[in-house]
Parts: structure tokens; sequence; C-alpha cells
């Protein structure tokens, strides 16, 4: 260290500590020679200096660090060992510090005898006299050259990793056992900032262990806990559905607590990877929505063809039975020649009936299998967009952003799911209504899933909620009345319920019900 410019001051005995009571300097008085030969021995530079930072005193660790004989630096400023590459202002601050009678720790750029430089990591500590008067310096050092190339190796690994990380396509974060993120890259924060939530992590995790069902693959550091997951997160406001292929990767980090140091105690943590695959699964969506249109299409031709088909066998029933009535009345009063004529008839009806009834075309059987619900409403939806332009109708779709899926009718349910579409924008379609506004949501409740279709049409009075579900009921008053037979029978298939009850804003809302899970299932 460089001196400051003061005037010379001379040399005075350090303080003295507190008198001993008789006796007690003979018991704990420590050999001014074991002082000495502890300073000597000490593997640490020891340096004693003036006020000034001439050189009083070194040890031979000093020279072994420095080159410096002690008959060399004796006498000669501590500047002896400075470095023009610690800046000016490093040095103020320490002639500041210590001038206040406060010790400095810090590191020095040093120089050898040699030239060569090495990184010193030194304590000076300020020896004051009685009189607080400072009288030396006490200057102790060690060589971390080594430690400090090691810390910007580390150092170094860090950025180029981070860099690496950072710069990744992939959604990558790290997650303790509670699920508590410690570190992330850009694009996981690209993903927090678009789906507006503080993690997403936790939501990934929840979706892969909802599918999964079992849990994780057992601890192994560098394991797969789970490889190449689908997660579907579908966001509000009719933005695109995101989908992302999930893997997680076990590992284990050396703990860092005192108590670890000898017994080799790991944490362990788990490496979230999401791969964004939503622009190929966007290409395959237009093909599937594409042949989903065809095959719904299809579907309401024929749902409609059984509609008609089964309300002319309703029709016809009546009829028939009253002619039979009055077939059986006739018989009964004794042989009359119009009866047998009417009973021909009746077997005639009967049987064109029953033809009718075989004609009636089959429900498809379709086979069980995953459903995701928001995928399901969404697909409604979109199907739905020109008959929403045509009636001038404003729709909000408010999904859960992931659901697990339960296993149904795919077909079926988006049948029962344009059903109650399909009605609400017949309520809304009413000659001098303004306010047109249907609001889709989905939610998960428990072992269950929600679904809201709530308009703002004229709503549906309490005592007409019923006889909404019977079959061939329908008025345009009365807004949820065709097709609701249908799906509510759906809905019951699938362990579930359709209620109907007042919305939001003074329209009609139909909640639908179903169950994840089905006894037996």
């Amino acid at each position: 260290m460089s001196s400051p410019k003061t005037s010379p001051a001379r040399l005075t005995p350090a303080s003295s500590p507190a008198p001993l009571e008789p006796g007690a300097a003979a018991r704990h008085a420590v050999p001014a020679e074991l002082f000495r030969a502890a300073v000597e021995q000490a593997d640490i530079a020891i340096s004693i200096t003036d006020p000034q930072a001439v050189i009083q005193y070194v040890n031979p660790a000093f020279t072994r660090k420095t080159g410096f004989s002690s008959e060399e630096a004796l006498g000669r400023n501590q500047n002896l060992l400075a470095s023009h590459t610690t800046p000016p202002t490093v040095y103020r601050a320490l002639w500041q510090q210590i001038s206040q009678k406060t010790p400095w720790s810090g590191r020095l750029v040093n120089t050898r005898r040699d030239g060569t430089r090495y990184l010193a990591d030194i304590t000076i500590t300020p020896v004051t006299d009685p009189l607080g008067q400072v009288t030396h310096y006490l200057g102790m050092h060690r060589d971390i050259t080594a430690l400090h190339q090691l810390e910007c190796a580390v150092r170094n690994q860090k950025t180029l990793i981070e860099s690496v990380v950072d710069g990744a396509p992939l959604v990558l974060a790290l997650l303790d056992m509670q699920d508590r993120v410690h570190l992330d890259n850009h694009a996981y924060k690209a993903l927090m900032s678009d789906l507006r939530m503080q993690e997403p992590a936790a939501v990934l995790l929840d979706a892969v262990r909802a599918e999964l069902g079992s849990g994780f693959g057992p601890f192994s550091p560098g394991a797969h806990a789970f490889l190449d997951r689908p997660v579907r997160l579908d966001r509000p406001h009719w933005r695109s559905p995101r989908w992302y292929n999930c893997s997680g990767v076990w590992v284990a980090s050396s703990s860092d607590s005192a108590d670890a140091f000898y017994s080799g105690q790991a944490e362990t943590y788990l490496l979230l990877v999401a791969n964004d695959v939503t622009r190929q699964v966007m290409e395959q969506e237009k093909a599937r929505v594409a042949a989903l249109h065809a095959l719904l299409a299809d579907e309401a031709r024929q749902q409609t063809l059984r509609e008609s088909m089964a309300a002319a066998v309703f029709k016809m029933e009546g009829p028939l039975n009253v002619l039979e009535s009055i077939v059986n009345i006739m018989g009964r009063r004794g042989c009359d020649p119009a009866q047998a004529a009417l009973a021909e008839a009746l077997e005639a009806g009967r049987s064109v009936l029953e033809t009718l009834r075989a004609s009636v075309p089959a429900a498809p059987d379709d086979v069980a299998s995953p459903v995701n619900l928001n995928e399901a409403v969404r697909d409604v939806l979109d199907l739905s967009a020109q008959k929403f332009l045509a009636a001038g109708i404003s729709v909000s779709w408010t999904p859960q952003l992931v659901l697990p899926a339960l296993a149904g009718s795919p077909t079926r349910l988006r049948a029962m799911l344009k059903a109650l579409v399909d009605n609400a924008v017949e309520a809304m379609n009413t000659r001098g209504w303004r306010v047109r506004e249907l609001a889709v949501s989905t939610r998960l409740e428990a072992d269950a899933v929600r679904v809201d279709v709530a308009d703002s049409g004229p709503g549906i009075a309490p005592a007409e909620r019923l006889r909404a579900f019977e079959p061939f009921h329908t008025t345009r008053r009365g807004h949820l009345g065709t097709g609701l037979a249908a799906a509510l029978q759906v809905a019951v298939d699938h362990a579930g319920n359709i209620e109907l009850t007042d919305a939001p804003r003074g329209g009609c809302l139909a909640r639908v019900v179903l169950p994840l899970h089905r006894n037996g299932r």
C-alpha cells in the first residue's frame, strides 16, 4: 500500500491489556517467544509498518509470497508491492478507512520481486497506543490468484451455459420438489408474459401429472422423470391455443450446508423442458377441423332426419291409438261390418308405423376415447363463426388454461355443445333484440369439468326450464328447446347433467357438469 502524506511519528509500544489480579499473570501469560514463533511460522504473509507504511517487520511467509527478503523489505515503503493495475480509488478508500482506525479487507494486485503479478487478499488492521493513536499497521495477505482463476473459470462457464440456455428455443425451468422455480431462461419468461401468470411451470407439471396418473419416474440423476408428454394450453379472448411437448430430467445438486461437507448430501431438482410444437400442431389442426366440419355437418343432417322421423312416428301414434280404441269398442258391441274394415286399416297403419320406426337412422356408435372439452368447445365455436357473424353476436371465450381429458364420445359431446350454442344463438336472434352476447367458459371443479354457455337473450321462465328438455318441445320464446332432449341424454350418458338458470346479464345460462371419472370406468 502507498503511504499518505503525513509527518513521521515516533514508534511507541502498543496498548497493553488491563492489569490481572495477583497470580493471574503467571497462570495466563503467553511467552513473547511463542508469539514470535507463531508469527514466524504462520503460512500467511505478515508485515508490520509504521503510520507512513514503512516496513518494520516481515515474516518468512512474506518472503516466500513476494520474493523480497527481510533485508530488502525493511525500511522500504509497503508500496514496493504495488501494481498500477489496482485503481487509485481502491488505495484512497483503503487509507480513508484505516485512518479512521477501522480495519480494511479487500483485494489488491501485487507485484513480486521478479515482476510477476498476483492477486492478494489483504487485511490491514491499525494498532493503537493507550491514547488511541495509531502507531503501526498490521498487514496480512495471501495469494489467491489460483482461487481467482477458478472463480473466473466458473463464472465464465456459468455465463456460457446461461447464454446457451437463454438462446435455446426451448422453455427451461429448474424446480425443486415443491415446484418452486430456481432457474429459468428467456423462453420461460416469454411464456410467463404470454400467459400473464407468475409460474407456468406448475401448470405444465400438473397437466403432466394428470395425464400420467401414476406420478413421475424414479429419481436417478440424469434420468427422465417423463418424456415428450403433450400439454395443450387454451388462452382466453380467442387467442390460439399453444401446444408443448414436455419432458422432465432429474438433477442432483450438492448441498451447500456445513453439515453436508463430509456426508455428501445432495438436493433433488427437476429440469422441465417444454418444446413449443404449436406450429406443427396447427398444421394438423387445419386438416382435423376440415374433416370435423364435414363430420358434424353429416351428423347434423342425420340428427335432423332422426328427429323428423321420430316426430312423425310420435304424431302417427296418437291417431292410431284412437282408432284402436274405436275398434275395441265396436267389437264389444257385437258384429259390425265396419269393424273389420277399421281393424284392417289399423293393422296397415301399425305396419307402416313400424316400417317408419325401423327406418329412423341409428345414432352413431362412437367409441369412447379421451376428450379435451376445451378442444371440443373451441371446435364448436370455430365452426359456428359464420352463424355468429350473420346474427351479429359477439362471443367471449374464457377457457380453463389446462383441462384434463375425460373419457367419452367425442362426436356426441360436440353435438351436445353445438345444441347448446345453437339454441343460445336462436334465443338472441329475435327481431329487434339489440344486445347479442354469448359467453362460453370452462372450469375444473373438484373431479368434474364445468362448461357454461350464457347468452344475453330474453331468458326462460323457471316454469319452462324443465319442459325445455322434453322431446319435441320448442318455442321461439323459450330459448332452449330444439335438440335439448338429445343434449341432456348425452350428458346423462356421460354421468353428467345440464342445468338451466339465469345468466348474469339477464339471459339464460346452460351449465354442463361432466365428471372426469365415471364409476366402473
